[in-house]
């Protein structure tokens, strides 16, 4: 099934949200994720469904550490028809910080035939440390780098 752009970040916001979607499976089989503004330790470019899938599935017992309780995207089209800008920004509570807490990331994402060729996530690894209750593990990696 070909889907839109706009229904792919409609995936996207599920997958945040828990809804059972898997992130991986949104991209093409040589799809590519990229963190722009990765700290030291944490990959810059994932290329491939299947590198995203093993780096995602890593890293999922991360995701027990936030409650989200809603997640909000605004969809901004773009001059060519594969590319759109999504802002989403969850909310919920933090068992890092033992409270409420709301994040926003933003991403560029190329769709072609359906799946996910590029995604360029903008999120701040600061903040998502602080969430997480790993800002030692921070910055040890920092102080390595």
């Amino acid at each position: 099934m070909s889907r839109s752009p706009r229904e792919v970040v409609e995936q996207v916001r599920r997958m945040v949200a828990g809804e059972g979607v898997a992130f991986a499976d949104l991209f093409a089989a040589d799809g590519v994720l990229t963190y722009p503004f990765a700290m030291p330790g944490m990959p810059r470019e994932l290329r491939g469904r299947d590198a995203i899938r093993a780096y995602h599935g890593a890293a999922s017992e991360r995701r027990g550490m936030l409650e989200v309780e809603g997640v909000d995207v605004v969809v901004r089209e773009t001059d060519d028809p594969e590319v759109v800008v999504a802002e989403i920004e969850h909310h919920g509570h933090s068992h890092g910080t033992g409270g409420p807490y709301r994040f926003r990331a933003l991403g560029v994402i190329r769709v072609r035939d359906g799946g996910i060729v590029t995604y360029d996530d903008y999120m701040d690894p600061i903040a998502m440390a602080a969430l997480l209750g790993r800002t030692p593990d921070l910055v040890a990696a920092l102080s390595a780098a």
